[in-house]
C-alpha cells in the first residue's frame, strides 16, 4: 500500500494527475458545451459515466459483471480505449466486478478508491489488476477536489470518507463509500454508493454541502437509506435509483419512494426506464431516457 500512500499525499496537494491527457487542476475550460452523466442501467449493482465536452471520462462503478462493456461501447467511439478516471466507491461485487472487466479491456489512467482491505478472492483479483495496470492510484479522503475547467465551472469534489481509510479490514464495506458531488455550472449531481443512514446523518452533523440537484439514490433504494432528513437536506429535483429489475432484495424499498414523494421529487428508475442521460450546460439540464 506504500505506493498508494505516497499518492494520496499528491492528490491533497492539488497536483492529482500531473500532466496526463486528461490536462485536470484547471488546465483546460468547458466553457458551455455539453456535459454528460449517464446512470448505466446495469442490474443489481451502480455505475455511472461522467463525459466531458473535452472528451474526458470518468467512470463511477462498474456492475456486478460484463455488461459495462457494452455500455461503454455505445457511448465511447471503438477507437477509444483508454478511460481518464475510474472511481471505485468500494469494493463489493455489485460494484467492483465490472471495473475488473473494464481494467482488463481499456487503459485506465487514473484510479480513485478508499484502500480499504477485504478478504475475498475478488478483492485479490481487484488488487493484482491495478497493480499491472500502472494506472495512478489515489486514496480518496474529504476536501480532495478534482477541478474540471479553469474557471471552477466544473469539479468533482470528495465528500466523504473523511479520513483515509486505507489499509483497514472491513467485512462490510457499504458505508465507507466513496460519496463525491460533481458541480457543472448551476447543475449538481451527488452520488452516494451504498451508504446507509447512519452516514447519510454524519455528513448533515458535519454541514457538508450535499444539497444538490441530482441525487444517486443511496444502496439501490434501500429502506436503510434516504433518512428524511437527507433527503430534505439535499433537496434534490430528480432522484435516479440504479436497481435491477425483480431483484430479491425489495429494492427499492416503500419507505424510500414515499419519502421521495413526499418532498415533491422526481423519481427514475433503471429498472423502468433503462439508461438514464442527462445533458447539461452551464446553466441547466435536461433529461433523456431510453425506454426498456
Amino acid at each position: 500500500m506504500k505506493y498508494m500512500k505516497k499518492k494520496s499525499v499528491l492528490i491533497i496537494l492539488g497536483v492529482l494527475f500531473g500532466l496526463n491527457v486528461l490536462a485536470w487542476i484547471g488546465v483546460f475550460q468547458i466553457n458551455h458545451a455539453n456535459f454528460e452523466v449517464t446512470f448505466f442501467n446495469i442490474g443489481q449493482g451502480d455505475s455511472i459515466f461522467i463525459e466531458t465536452s473535452q472528451n474526458q471520462q470518468i467512470l463511477i462503478d462498474g456492475g456486478p459483471d460484463d455488461t459495462i462493456l457494452e455500455k461503454l461501447g455505445k457511448e465511447m467511439p471503438f477507437w477509444d480505449r483508454t478511460i481518464d478516471l475510474i472511481i471505485l466507491t468500494h469494493p463489493e461485487h455489485d460494484h467492483m466486478a465490472g471495473l475488473m472487466e473494464v481494467l482488463k479491456r481499456y487503459r485506465v489512467e487514473n484510479i480513485l478508491w478508499t484502500g480499504i482491505v477485504r478478504d475475498t478472492a475478488e478483492y485479490r483479483e481487484w488488487q493484482k489488476l491495478i497493480k499491472e495496470e500502472g494506472a495512478d492510484v489515489f486514496i480518496a479522503q474529504a476536501g480532495q477536489n478534482i477541478k474540471l475547467a479553469r474557471n471552477d465551472i466544473a469539479n468533482l469534489e470528495v465528500l466523504y470518507p473523511f479520513e483515509s481509510l486505507e489499509g483497514q479490514e472491513m467485512k462490510d464495506s457499504n458505508n465507507t463509500s466513496v460519496i463525491v458531488k460533481l458541480v457543472y455550472g448551476e447543475n449538481s449531481f451527488l452520488f452516494t454508493g451504498d451508504i446507509a443512514k447512519s452516514v447519510e446523518r454524519k455528513l448533515i452533523n458535519e454541514g457538508t454541502e450535499i444539497d444538490a440537484d441530482v441525487l444517486k439514490v443511496g444502496h439501490h433504494g434501500s429502506k436503510n437509506s434516504s433518512a428524511e432528513e437527507f433527503i430534505k437536506a439535499v433537496s434534490p429535483e430528480i432522484a435516479v435509483i440504479q436497481v435491477g429489475q425483480d431483484n430479491s432484495y425489495g429494492h427499492p424499498s416503500e419507505e424510500t419512494l414515499a419519502i421521495l414523494e413526499k418532498y415533491d421529487v422526481n423519481i427514475l428508475r433503471t429498472d423502468l426506464s433503462g439508461d438514464i442521460k442527462i445533458l447539461c450546460n452551464s446553466q441547466s439540464f435536461k433529461l433523456k431516457l431510453n425506454s426498456l
